[in-house]
């Protein structure tokens, strides 16, 4: 099975139209709109690594509020490309439900369409008494060009990274906290950032879809 991973071009676009600081929006979980295809899943696969559990739990307090759980979590960029966003209180570039696992992996359901690709996949630790630290490394496929017909397949790209830096409230039903989004090209190099604030609320079994929107 394939898996496409994340975009977010819906608050990018309007981040670029209003910035004018880099000429194509930026999309899917922060980068650029493109499929991204990572390695098949396969069976063998499926249990969870010790090194992993370990780096997630280490220190784990049983009286601690777990961040396991489904979350709405929402991304606010404040500057784009090092340089401030010109919009009061930053602009929201993602409305996301996440997933963070027990052997200390997460993934990101984002709000784009499945066809650009709307899933990617992360890691996560702990860090400090209700602190957690993520990291995303998702592959990408291509630039989308948001000029060109709707079945246009852009140039290549390699991926990205989101960094988060998160603290869980003592109730452990929302978190707060930053994140770093670095987009690179087939080289290694950055050529588009963003830092931004980052808030969530969990999801239970009795949250109406209509607290996403």
């Amino acid at each position: 099975m394939k898996i496409r991973s994340w975009k977010w071009i819906a608050g990018i676009v309007a981040l670029a139209l209003v910035s004018s600081l880099a000429p194509v929006a930026m999309a899917q979980c922060g980068l650029l709109d493109k499929p991204i295809r990572p390695s098949s899943w396969h069976p063998a696969y499926g249990a969870a690594s010790p090194h992993i559990v370990a780096a997630a739990f280490h220190g784990y307090d049983e009286h601690e509020p777990s961040i396991v759980g489904m979350w709405h979590v929402i991304f606010t960029a404040q500057t784009q490309n090092g340089q401030p966003v010109p919009v009061t209180g930053g602009v929201v570039i993602d409305n996301s439900v996440v997933v963070w696992h027990d052997d200390g992996t997460e993934i990101m359901n984002s709000s784009r369409s499945a066809q650009d690709g709307n899933f990617c996949l992360g890691v996560w630790k702990r860090t400090g008494y209700r602190s957690y630290y993520l990291n995303h490394l998702p592959w990408q496929g291509n630039v989308y060009d948001p000029t060109a017909p709707a079945e246009t397949v852009g140039a290549p790209q390699a991926g990205g990274q989101i960094t988060e830096k998160i603290t869980l409230s003592a109730d452990g039903n929302s978190y707060t906290g930053t994140f770093v989004l670095k987009a690179y090209d087939t080289s290694g190099n950055v050529y588009a950032s963003f830092t931004g604030t980052l808030s969530a609320k969990r999801i239970t079994p009795d949250t109406p879809f209509s607290d996403l929107l």
